[in-house]
């Protein structure tokens, strides 16, 4: 086994540099912590960016993978397999979709969903110009569709001009939405919680109003819970709250903690007006072993009541949170849902999130001065003590 040292040095060498890595090469986990290659132990409250909601060395997680490893691991597109099949029923019920499309990240599902779109546009009048809407601050991913549709030109300007006929509103502004509407609008699209625009929860009187345009209008609303659903907010999916549904859906991350999988669904009047064979296609996208895991993941969460337990813990983590918020003069505000937590700093964040993994807390950012905590849902009263004790210590000294 190569020292830690050795293992950077040898991704130094061959990575391409597209990410900024912190110097700690991780071995294993168990339970909510992570121990690097020497032994350190680490509370995870980043969860590989909000994918492992079932916390690591899961017996029955890891069991489920090996049988069905065991048993077949892809097939391709061309022919059924019964853990899709199973996947997709399970889903569509979860949802209160229709339709299910298996991708390998939530990047690819936001691709199909702005196809769906339009396409479904499309169908009711052969044209190539409409236009869709999306939300400032947004961050939908980093492939050409998702990226034009991600409302951060600092993501955008050095891939421009993107696919096009993309308009920008104000998020929790629904005069600025409205404003933008014409007879080439096609589809609305955003986040129910931005996450990489720094954690900010959808409005009631926005997330409504938006549904009620775009019902008026024949406009599909497309919701991206890639990040935010799964139960991390409380709720399945973070729409759930508001009593709303959207017309396509794009969801990944946690839907197969870790193993790479995302989906995107809609509703049969969708379905019925959009993608046709030819259309859109994936070679590894709802193979045997993806959706092994999606499987195992929902029985887990009705099993354990992943749900309930997130929402019956996150207004004790919302309160030590708040106190830390009140009590430090260097944060300016908590905000968020559930799982999905925010610390907004007054300052830049360079030096605080070193100075936790000192301490032995993974936490990551949302922006350069947002300390995102997206922890796995099996987190107990205990670990929220000990993530908000290391993070009073070490933010009262800033």
């Amino acid at each position: 086994m190569k020292s830690s040292k050795e293992c950077m040095d040898l991704g130094d060498k061959y990575f391409l540099h597209t990410y900024n890595r912190f110097p700690i090469v991780l071995d294993h986990g168990e339970g909510v912590y992570l121990y690097d290659a020497e032994g350190k132990r680490y509370l995870d409250f980043a969860a590989g960016i909000a994918v492992f909601a079932l916390g690591y060395g899961n017996r029955d997680f890891d069991n489920a993978l090996k049988a069905q490893i065991d048993k077949l691991i892809h097939t391709s597109n061309l022919y059924y397999n019964a853990p899709a099949a199973q996947a997709a029923e399970v889903l569509c019920k979860k949802t209160g979709m229709d339709r299910v499309f298996f991708t390998n990240s939530g990047t690819e599902a936001i691709e199909g969903s702005i196809k769906s779109a339009l396409k479904y546009a499309y169908s009711k009048k052969a044209a190539s110009d409409y236009e869709i809407i999306a939300m400032e601050s947004s961050f939908h991913g980093r492939s050409m569709g998702a990226l034009s549709v991600t409302g951060n030109s600092h993501y955008r300007e050095p891939f421009g001009p993107g696919i096009g006929h993309i308009r920008f509103a104000k998020f929790n502004d629904l005069m600025s939405v409205k404003e933008l509407i014409n007879d080439k609008t096609c589809a609305i699209i955003m986040e129910t919680v931005q996450g990489e625009g720094g954690i900010h929860p959808a409005s009631e009187e926005f997330l409504k109003g938006v549904r009620s345009i775009c019902d008026e209008n024949d406009i599909l609303l497309i919701l991206d819970e890639i990040q935010c659903g799964m139960g991390r907010t409380g709720h399945l999916f973070a729409y759930e709250a508001f009593g709303i549904r959207p017309d396509i859906l794009a969801v990944a991350k946690a839907l197969g903690c870790g193993v790479p999988v995302g989906a995107f669904l809609m509703t049969e009047r969708v379905a019925e007006k959009s993608l046709v064979p030819g259309d859109h296609g994936t070679t590894y996208g709802g193979n045997p072993l993806a959706t092994a895991a999606v499987n195992e993941v929902f029985r887990e969460f009705d099993e354990r009541d992943i749900v309930g337990h997130v929402w019956q813990l996150a207004p004790y983590l919302e309160e030590k949170l708040d106190k830390i918020a009140q009590d430090l003069p260097i944060v300016s505000e908590r905000r968020g849902m559930g799982f999905m937590q925010a610390l907004e700093l007054k300052s830049d964040a360079k030096d605080i999130i070193p100075a936790l993994h000192r301490e032995g807390l993974l936490v990551i950012t949302a922006g350069a001065r947002v300390l995102r905590l997206v922890p796995p849902l099996i987190i107990e009263k205990e670990h929220i003590d000990e993530a908000t004790e290391t993070l009073t210590k070490i933010l009262q000294n800033y």
